[in-house]
């Protein structure tokens, strides 16, 4: 059995995710064999596996970071939000059903998995199992935790933070972001908020989003380890570029955010302006990452029809709730707004659940169960969705380039005519459609997108013909290798992951009963 470690963190984007990866490139750049773990995962941010498998995309980019292929054992629970009460729980990459968090929390039941039992225990079963089999693969194992491990509501159905370590027998660093600041009286008091067993676990901390001289940090890291008994690992510092992949957008807003490449100015003579609708529920608003890698593109999140006005494409994005997110477009004039852009031969682009919503009618009774809805009637499409999900990792060619995606559907597309094919979708004018995720991160179609969406803007933009997306990811994994490598006590760390929690850990009380 290979040693482990559990990253946790004080609050939910604490940076365990970043972390988590950074300690796995920094581990296989020493020649260990790694992977990322993360039992249960709450995101609308997904990926598909080779083997059909969906996972958290987080996951998957820390599997890129172990230079790993990713796969279902990564993360064997997948909670996919329907709402504020609701989630799709996704369970070894294929969905078993919609609960509530009532039921999925708080009667300690939850989802059946198909084996024997049922609800918390048979879940933990199923991590743990996962868990084992890939620490009977790899050298060491880095599991991420979720949220806060003194969640004291949920420690009685926990199977990704304290319960997994307990389970698992693995020693637990806890991460704090110290921008936000109040770092020393979380993990004071995350820690002092667990029970005496938990605590035994928790080795030590990891101040994460330093800026300034870590001189000035070490009076209070020295009283922390006094009051605590624990040491600190390391002090990140604060880099920017660095939230790839984030999890999800709940939990940060993304109106009015703008992403853009600091990497060169315009290769052309233009910017180009992407609004993107931060629709309800959005999923995979990764997609407009590499549109944001290039230089001279800048990407907006919008939510008012008049921020469309200078845009040079609008991107409807996916979702987990393609009605839903339909009208709310209506409700606030977007539709109208995009509707009236095709008329003017504007560019438009709806990647899955936008690209359903660009058809002319939306029979759903399943997500919804709203019956049949009448779609922006731009593309010559009819959606009916199915109970049974698609979970796909095509290729193809598209405006005769190469494309990659991955799809996460349950809507099934009839396509009924267009200007021309585009990938799985269609063209009609200047409004173009596809269920496929992940595409615009091939160069090549990238380029070719864009040029022609500046061709048909206006605009005297030209695609940079050296960016290279799967290079620049690369690049932000080393980074964060390089932190870990150059910030953190590694010694410590591989000792940590090699020989499990010191022994005599003092107990912070009052601790959980």
């Amino acid at each position: 059995m290979s040693g482990g470690l559990l990253v946790a963190g004080t609050t939910s984007d604490a940076g365990k995710s970043v972390v988590t990866a950074g300690i796995c490139r920094w581990l296989v750049r020493q020649g260990v064999k790694v992977a990322p773990f993360k039992a249960q995962n709450m995101s609308l941010n997904s990926f598909v596996t080779h083997e059909g498998a969906e996972i958290g995309r987080a996951q998957a980019m820390q599997a890129q970071a172990a230079r790993v292929e990713p796969s279902a054992l990564m993360n064997p629970v997948l909670l996919k939000p329907g709402s504020d009460r609701s989630s799709q729980v996704v369970v070894l990459g294929r969905p078993v059903g919609e609960f509530s968090a009532r039921g999925y929390f708080g009667d300690g039941r939850g989802p059946r998995t198909g084996g024997p039992g049922g609800g918390r225990e048979e879940l933990l079963r199923t991590v743990v199992q996962c868990l084992d089999e890939l620490r009977d693969t790899y050298d060491a194992v880095i599991c991420e935790g979720a949220g806060s491990p003194a969640e004291i509501n949920l420690r009685r159905t926990d199977i990704v933070n304290m319960g997994l370590a307990g389970a698992a027998r693995l020693p637990v660093v806890v991460v704090g972001d110290i921008d936000r600041g109040g770092v020393f009286a979380s993990f004071f008091g995350t820690t002092a908020l667990l029970s005496r067993e938990d605590q035994a676990l928790v080795a030590g901390y990891l101040v994460n989003k330093f800026r300034g001289d870590v001189s000035l940090l070490e009076p209070g890291l020295e009283t922390l380890r006094g009051l605590t008994g624990r040491r600190t690992y390391g002090v990140l510092p604060y880099r920017n570029g660095l939230g790839i992949d984030e999890e999800d957008g709940l939990r940060v807003s993304l109106r009015g955010a703008v992403r853009e490449s600091a990497v060169a100015p315009p290769h052309g003579e233009d910017l180009l302006r992407v609004a993107v609708a931060a629709v309800p529920l959005m999923s995979n608003f990764t997609d407009v990452d590499a549109l944001a890698a290039e230089p001279g593109v800048v990407v907006r999140f919008v939510d008012r029809p008049e921020e469309l006005t200078d845009a040079d494409l609008v991107i409807l994005p996916g979702t987990r709730g393609t009605v839903r997110a339909l009208a709310w477009l209506r409700e606030r004039g977007i539709a109208d707004a995009v509707v009236r852009r095709a008329a003017e031969g504007r560019p438009v682009l709806g990647i899955c659940g936008g690209f359903q919503m660009l058809g002319e009618r939306i029979e759903d009774d399943v997500e919804s169960r709203a019956g049949t809805v009448p779609g922006l009637g731009l593309l010559p499409v009819r959606v009916r969705f199915a109970t049974g999900k698609t979970l796909a990792r095509p290729a193809g060619r598209a405006l005769g380039e190469h494309v990659d995606g991955y799809e996460i559907h349950h809507g099934v597309a009839d396509v009924a005519g267009g200007d021309e094919p585009f990938l799985d979708g269609c063209r009609t004018g200047s409004v173009w459609g596809t269920h496929w995720h992940g595409s615009l991160e091939s160069d090549g179609f990238r380029r070719a997108f864009l040029s022609r969406i500046a061709q048909v803007a206006g605009r005297r933009f030209i695609p940079a013909p050296g960016t290279d997306f799967a290079a620049l990811r690369e690049r932000q994994l080393d980074a964060l290798g390089d932190l870990v490598e150059e910030h953190a006590d590694t010694a410590a760390l591989l000792r940590l992951i090699e020989d499990g929690v010191p022994a005599g850990l003092p107990f912070l009380p009052p601790g959980a009963p």
